[in-house]
C-alpha cells in the first residue's frame, strides 16, 4: 500500500510555529512612533496621513487608535520623547563630572546640549514649530531650565561663581546656547565641539568663572 502524503500543516505545532509571533506592545509602539517621526521629518505634519503612519509601520488602523486619539496626539509624544531624551543624555554627560567641579559640569551642560540639538533638529522643530504648539513648549523649556539652575545653583556653594539671579542666568544661557545652534544649522555649520567651547568659555566668563 502506498505511503500517504503527510500535510505538515497538520502536524501538532506546525501551525503555531508558521505564524509569526505577535510584536511586544513596547515594539508595536515604538515602530509607530518611528514610523510617525520619519513621515513628520519628510513631509510635515498637515500632509501626512494616518494610514500612511500605520502602513509604514506595518499595523493595523486600529492599532493607533489604540495608542493615540490623533495625529496631534501622537505628535504630544514625540515632543515628550525627544524633550526626555534630551534630559537624559546631558544628565548622563554632566553626571560623569565631579559633583564639585562646577565648571566641568557646565562644560559638560553645553557640549552635551549643543550635540544634542544638532543630532535632533530635524524632529525639534517638527515637534515645537506647529500650530498647535506655538508657544514652543514651556512644559518642556521649564524641565531644561530647572536642570541648568541646578547645575548653576551647585556651582555657586561650591564657589565656582555667584550668581544674583539663578532662574535669569539659566534663561540667558539656554536661549544662547539655542540660538547659537540655531544659527550654525541654517549657516551649514554643524561643528558641535567647536561650537561649545566658543559658549562655554563666554558662559564661563559671564558667570565671573576661571575657564582654566
Amino acid at each position: 500500500m502506498p505511503a500517504v502524503p503527510v500535510d505538515p500543516s497538520s502536524l501538532p505545532g506546525q501551525d503555531a510555529a508558521s505564524k509569526p509571533r505577535t510584536k511586544p506592545a513596547a515594539v508595536r509602539l515604538d515602530e509607530l512612533m518611528a514610523a510617525a517621526e520619519a513621515l513628520f521629518i519628510q513631509k510635515g505634519v498637515e500632509a501626512t496621513t494616518i494610514n500612511e503612519i500605520v502602513e509604514r509601520a506595518g499595523v493595523a488602523k486600529g492599532t493607533f487608535y489604540h495608542y493615540f486619539t490623533s495625529k496631534n496626539d501622537m505628535l504630544a509624544a514625540l515632543r515628550a520623547k525627544f524633550s526626555q531624551g534630551f534630559l537624559d543624555h546631558i544628565d548622563r554627560e554632566v553626571d560623569a563630572c565631579e559633583a564639585n567641579d562646577g565648571v566641568a559640569r557646565l562644560r559638560a551642560w553645553t557640549r552635551a546640549g549643543v550635540q544634542a540639538y544638532f543630532d535632533g533638529y530635524e524632529l525639534h522643530d517638527v515637534v515645537f514649530h506647529d500650530a498647535q504648539h506655538p508657544d514652543r513648549g514651556v512644559t518642556e523649556k521649564s524641565a531644561v531650565l530647572q536642570q541648568l539652575e541646578a547645575i548653576l545653583e551647585a556651582g555657586a556653594r561650591t564657589g565656582c561663581w555667584s550668581l544674583d539671579d539663578t532662574a535669569l542666568t539659566a534663561i540667558v544661557l539656554y536661549h544662547g546656547m539655542h540660538g547659537a545652534v540655531d544659527a550654525c544649522i541654517a549657516q551649514g555649520r554643524r561643528d558641535a565641539e567647536a561650537l561649545s567651547g566658543l559658549l562655554s568659555a563666554m558662559f564661563l566668563r559671564t558667570l565671573g568663572a576661571s575657564a582654566g
